[in-house]
């Protein structure tokens, strides 16, 4: 029997994604395969060092830690570390590193004398303690190769597609997908052909951004017939947002129907107020976020849940993506 354990904080913000995903794979069990959720012990010391305890037994079990990504990111750092090191010399069968959001991701390229590449070293960590990883959507996907280990990429987007069709069908119709900046053209292109394939036929547009001034937008160009569609602008993280708001209140101007917004990792590091120009803002569950009437959630923890259970079972990750009956499965299964 394959024997799998699930381990993460139960006082981390993200545990309740955690908690999904096992109840998940609680319903995959069979004779070959059973799961178990095991906590995290933290013994906090005065000068603020931790200690970091895998609260039961794992010897010979396939171990996923599910690393909260709520945490403050020189935090988020410093507790992977210590988890996976815990979890090493723990005797596991199997190491694998579950990133929902991954931190440090932006810094994936040495754009300037003097810099370091977080990413890079990121990925060299992890590569020493663990066996393999995933995560969804990274900000940039050649970071896989940063990895000295198999790491796999999963995409959000055919959930995406499987919610707006149960929920938000009425936006399908005469829908252009938005890049709120030229470098997501090819990634809106991709997003195009997927939508294609799951029977929903999408144009494009994008956003120019026009500065002034270095890091101060002052306007933003749509190239691209918006006038009378319903647009949707995706993205893959959200931080302060004032590009894609920015992108929104221009497509207004130029008669956009209905506009909505999907990211999947949503940091609102400015608060979520000003995303009220929105008809609809979509975000994953990769990250706690605050309520605003115009905000929806989009739940990725059949996409993790099934991830899991095909690396333990030698199945292949790339059939929910490339395959239509994969694809139309993700929507199948209620949390």
């Amino acid at each position: 029997m394959e024997e799998v354990a699930i381990i993460a904080d139960s006082k981390g913000k993200g545990y309740e994604f955690v908690k999904g995903v096992y109840n998940y794979l609680k319903r995959k069990e069979n004779p070959e395969f059973s799961v178990c959720l095991i906590d995290i012990e933290r013994t906090v010391f005065k000068d603020g060092e931790v200690k970091i305890r895998i609260a039961e037994n794992v010897r010979n079990k396939k171990c996923f830690l599910i690393h909260d990504s709520n945490k403050p990111p020189y935090e988020w750092f410093t507790d992977l570390v210590f988890k996976l090191e815990a979890m090493t010399f723990s005797s596991p069968k199997e190491v694998n590193i579950v990133l929902p959001y991954t931190r440090f991701a932006r810094q994936d390229r040495k754009d300037e004398s003097r810099v370091s590449v977080n990413a890079k070293a990121l990925a060299d960590v992890v590569s020493l303690y663990a066996n393999r990883g995933m995560t969804v959507d990274l900000h940039t996907p050649q970071m896989q190769e940063y990895f000295g280990i198999p790491f796999d990429n999963l995409y959000s987007v055919t959930s995406l597609i499987n919610y707006l069709k149960k929920h938000h069908s009425n936006i399908l119709d005469d829908l252009v997908l938005v890049s709120p900046d030229l470098g997501g053209a090819k990634n809106v292109e991709y997003l195009v052909k997927i939508f294609g394939k799951m029977g929903i036929k999408a144009r494009v547009a994008l956003g120019h951004k026009v500065r002034e001034k270095a890091n101060e937008v002052a306007k933003i160009v749509i190239i691209g017939d918006v006038e009378g569609r319903n647009c949707l602008i995706v993205d893959d993280i959200i931080d302060t947002g004032n590009t894609i708001v920015l992108t929104a209140q221009k497509l207004r101007e130029k008669g956009a129907k209905k506009i909505y917004a999907y990211a999947t990792h949503c940091l609102f590091s400015e608060g979520i107020e000003k995303f009220s120009v929105f008809d609809k803002i979509i975000v994953s569950d990769t990250l706690k976020t605050p309520e605003a009437e115009n905000k929806e959630t989009l739940s990725l923890v059949n996409l993790f849940g099934e991830a899991v259970y095909r690396t333990t079972t030698g199945q292949s990750l790339s059939v929910l993506f490339d395959d239509e009956k994969g694809r139309e499965n993700l929507g199948n299964y209620d949390i």
